[in-house]
């Protein structure tokens, strides 16, 4: 719960936006993992990574669980309407074994993140993120970002947990020839699916500009989101995938 308080109207927007996942066969938890929501012509979708939603490494298909079993419903926490309690629905995301999310139009199994359409949002405050409401912020190399999420399921009180560490790639340039990028960020189970944002809290901000770069002075938070957080590049390294928010978005468009 979180405590009302003079500090209440004080959190970041982004650490009530990222969403605690428990993926569960048949009501028994098996894994924990975040998400965040973004709207659809459909409405709200929950987006986070495939491997979530398979119970598979999504490059060997080896099965997460050492017994083999695989998710076939979320319960998701989220923040509850007029209230600064929580609430707990279930979503399913297996129909007799076909899957209910779905995936990019163009890069498929392929691309470590999926959409799910909610349908059981009774007493719901949603906190999509909306690319008209962020601020377009410059990230290059050695720039701060965010890993917001929940590691090994821990939240702080309930909220998202800040990981920060840096770009480690181009921005612009695709890693693998797919739409990621790396950070250099110490992230650890529990955050797969968490949103990486690049957050400036008041000051001197640099822009993100078509012909030259410029600044603009924020005395309030500024965000902008970056992409979703898939996993480390291997498990002796730092180094983490982020796919681009422009291809969620293009899945978002899809559908």
């Amino acid at each position: 719960m979180i405590k009302p308080n003079k500090m209440a109207n004080a959190i970041l927007l982004p650490s009530i936006q990222s969403l605690h996942i428990e993926m569960r066969a048949y009501g028994n938890p098996l894994a924990t993992g975040t998400g965040f929501v973004m709207n659809s012509s459909k409405g709200p979708v929950l987006i986070t990574n495939r491997h979530n939603f398979t119970g598979q490494n999504n490059v060997t298909g080896e099965y997460m669980n050492p017994n083999g079993y695989i998710p076939n419903e979320f319960c998701i926490t989220y923040n509850k309407r007029n209230s600064l309690h929580f609430i707990q629905k279930i979503e399913p995301i297996l129909d007799d074994f076909e899957p209910l999310w779905i995936e990019h139009p163009t890069w498929g199994k392929t691309a470590d993140f999926g959409a799910l359409l909610l349908k059981n949002l009774d007493d719901v405050q949603l906190h999509p993120y909306d690319e008209a409401t962020e601020t377009k912020i410059k990230v290059s190399p050695s720039d701060t970002i965010s890993v917001v999420g929940f590691p090994f399921g821990l939240s702080g009180g309930g909220l998202a947990i800040w990981s920060t560490g840096f770009m480690a790639t181009e921005h612009f340039v695709n890693y693998e020839n797919h739409p990621k990028f790396l950070i250099d960020c110490r992230s650890r189970p529990g955050q797969s699916g968490s949103a990486v944002i690049a957050q400036r809290n008041s000051g001197m901000v640099e822009l993100e500009g078509h012909s030259r770069l410029k600044a603009a002075a924020y005395s309030i938070p500024v965000t902008r989101l970056l992409g979703i957080y898939s996993g480390r590049i291997n498990a002796q390294s730092d180094l983490g995938i982020v796919w681009k928010v422009s291809a969620i978005r293009e899945l978002t468009n899809s559908i």
